[in-house]
């Protein structure tokens, strides 16, 4: 008579040490910050991380302490993102910058910058010297 009992493949000592599959962490949704890819569950995009990253020196650690609603795991899956598709992103980047100074240089300078260039001229003309 055969003792041995078989185990089914959920209860089996290899399946319990099995990682859990990773979770997409990494989405573009079509009307969610124009469709460009971001982290999952938030407004957070990658091209915000590299920038924080690459170009204002952050270290992930200190983006997750910025934006604590991220994790460590979705700082670093929105850098290797952006390493995979480095150009495509920075090309991006450059796109939005440049239509930022379109907007500007369309729309002329603001209420509080026109304030701020009429008091500095009316500063330089001040009679009094100075002290």
């Amino acid at each position: 008579m055969d003792t041995t009992q078989s185990q089914s493949p959920a209860t089996s000592p290899t399946a319990a040490r099995q990682p859990a599959p990773d979770p997409v962490r990494i989405v573009s949704t079509p009307g969610i910050c124009g469709a460009r890819p971001r982290i999952d569950g938030h407004r957070i995009t990658v091209e915000d991380v590299a920038i924080w990253h690459e170009q204002m020196g952050m270290s992930p650690d200190e983006i997750v302490s910025a934006y604590p609603s991220i994790t460590l795991a979705d700082v670093h899956a929105a850098l290797a993102y952006y390493y995979e598709n480095r150009e495509r992103i920075d090309a991006d980047t450059i796109e939005g910058e440049r239509f930022v100074q379109e907007m500007k240089a369309m729309l002329g300078p603001g209420p509080l910058q026109e304030q701020l260039r009429r008091s500095t001229a009316l500063a330089t003309n001040d009679s009094l010297p100075p002290g």
